[in-house]
């Protein structure tokens, strides 16, 4: 049995070692490769998908099929690397046959989801597609509220399209493009407040720290 408290998952090695074999829901049965995520351990960005697909199940990485080819083109337009983000998803095993998570699924693996987001505290979350965006803005219309920034918890969530949606809706590709072109300009935004929180913490107060 995978371990299931916190204090076991001590990093994001740890969560990666138990997520490839956890039986805590009936994923395990079907896949070839459970994917735990990948990325810069203290990124800045962080992004959360649905779940794996074909491609992810055979590699055990994330977004490395056509959904990641058109993820990789975005965060570049956007002046971001793959190396420069964390990368993960909702479920860690592939859905057979590619269908929706179920919810016994998403809570089997939300255990390795939330350390992961203690872990790495992103200032900027990206959930990709509504099932991610589904764990901040319950019962909302992804059409409704892409790309429209939402501090939650401390740090900025952003709700997008998954890419894979642009492949399956052409249409959708300029709105998908024009959210991650935003991804920059969040950032600054998060630099600007810190700055100015700092600033406007006075003498006193600092010295109440010591």
């Amino acid at each position: 049995m995978a371990p299931t408290a916190n204090h076991d998952l001590e990093n994001l090695e740890t969560i990666a070692e138990a997520v490839k074999v956890c039986t805590l829901c009936e994923l395990c049965k079907s896949r070839h490769h459970a994917v735990p995520g990948e990325g810069k351990p203290n990124a800045r960005i962080m992004l959360i998908g649905e779940g794996p697909g074909w491609h992810e199940d055979q590699q055990g990485r994330p977004f490395v099929g056509n959904s990641g080819k058109f993820l990789n083109e975005l965060l570049a337009k956007a002046g971001v690397t793959r190396e420069d983000v964390f990368i993960t998803n909702v479920v860690k095993c592939r859905p057979p046959s590619n269908r929706d998570p179920l919810p016994d699924e998403i809570a089997a693996c939300s255990r390795y989801l939330e350390r992961q987001i203690e872990l790495i505290d992103p200032d900027v979350i990206v959930t990709l597609g509504r099932f991610s965006m589904a764990k901040y803005f319950p019962g909302a219309r992804i059409s409704k509220i892409h790309g429209e920034a939402q501090e939650i918890g401390g740090r900025l969530i952003v709700p997008m399209y998954h890419p894979a949606a642009a492949l399956h809706q052409s249409s959708l590709r300029g709105a998908i493009e024009d959210d991650f072109a935003k991804l920059p300009k969040l950032l600054a935004e998060v630099e600007r407040d810190r700055a100015a929180a700092s600033e406007r913490e006075s003498p006193a107060d600092q010295l109440s720290l010591f």
